[in-house]
């Protein structure tokens, strides 16, 4: 769909946890002396402005970041890297997905971005200027399955679609067990809503039945950020998850416990 942009939900709670989760599993995989790849299907602009009439519209980054800053720990990834954002790009910056992937690989690492939507492809493009990004308008899923398996082998991709297409609940699980047969090495990473409709749901049972291997899922819920909004938490189901997430997640699960 091209109808969605990411600037008026920027900085919301599932924002929060999606990107601090990605953010400590990346510190965790530059650690070790070998390069990575990044893939991501549904990058948005990569870089947003909480002052552009747009966020504060729907006023989701107060109920998000704003809020929830000041309970992670000041070492967290996340943190480090959401300060980096504001000093090169002003205190009201905040770093998508693909910029906090970007500000944290290596020289030696691959990034692989699809962004589909005209205008957040332009913004991706200026955002992501200043960094070596093979960065592509065309769907993200499709990408996906041209790239595995990609080299470097080791590695993560991102799957983080808007779910406005609602076959994709039903899509996603098979797609994902055909990547993961094609990269049985890459982590794959899904991020999907909790819904007050429970439409997540079946698709979750089907992932849980697919027989992948070191899987993760973890969710933290949180109120609708705006009355009517059906949105009552953030999931993650991870493939081959690193040593440690379990343990990472679970930092995340206090910024969210009060």
């Amino acid at each position: 769909m091209l109808s969605y942009q990411h600037l008026y939900h920027a900085g919301n709670p599932a924002d929060v946890h999606k990107h601090a989760a990605l953010a400590s599993i990346l510190d965790y995989l530059t650690r070790k002396d070998k390069p990575l790849t990044y893939i991501e299907t549904h990058a948005g602009r990569g870089l947003y402005d909480l002052s552009a009439p747009e966020a504060r519209r729907t006023g989701e980054a107060a109920a998000g970041i704003l809020r929830l800053q000041d309970r992670f720990p000041p070492d967290h990834p996340y943190l480090r890297v959401l300060r980096h954002a504001r000093a090169q790009n002003g205190p009201n910056a905040y770093p998508g997905s693909p910029l906090i992937a970007a500000m944290m690989l290596r020289p030696e690492d691959r990034l692989h971005l699809a962004e589909l939507h005209p205008r957040e492809h332009a913004a991706l493009t200026r955002a992501m200027a200043p960094f070596r990004v093979d960065l592509r308008r065309e769907d993200g899923l499709r990408m996906a399955v041209a790239l595995t398996p990609p080299e470097p082998r080791r590695g993560i991709l991102l799957i983080d679609p808007s779910f406005e297409i609602k076959t994709e609940y039903d899509t996603l699980p098979r797609l994902i067990a055909r990547l993961h047969k094609r990269w049985n090495v890459g982590i794959i990473a899904l991020w999907y809503p909790i819904l007050k409709s429970g439409l997540h749901k079946p698709m979750l049972a089907a992932l849980e039945s697919a027989g992948l291997p070191g899987t993760l899922r973890h969710e933290v819920g949180f109120p609708p950020v705006r009355e009517g909004h059906g949105m009552i938490g953030s999931g993650l189901f991870i493939v081959n998850a690193p040593f440690g997430t379990d343990h990472a997640l679970a930092r995340i699960d206090q910024v969210f416990a009060s």
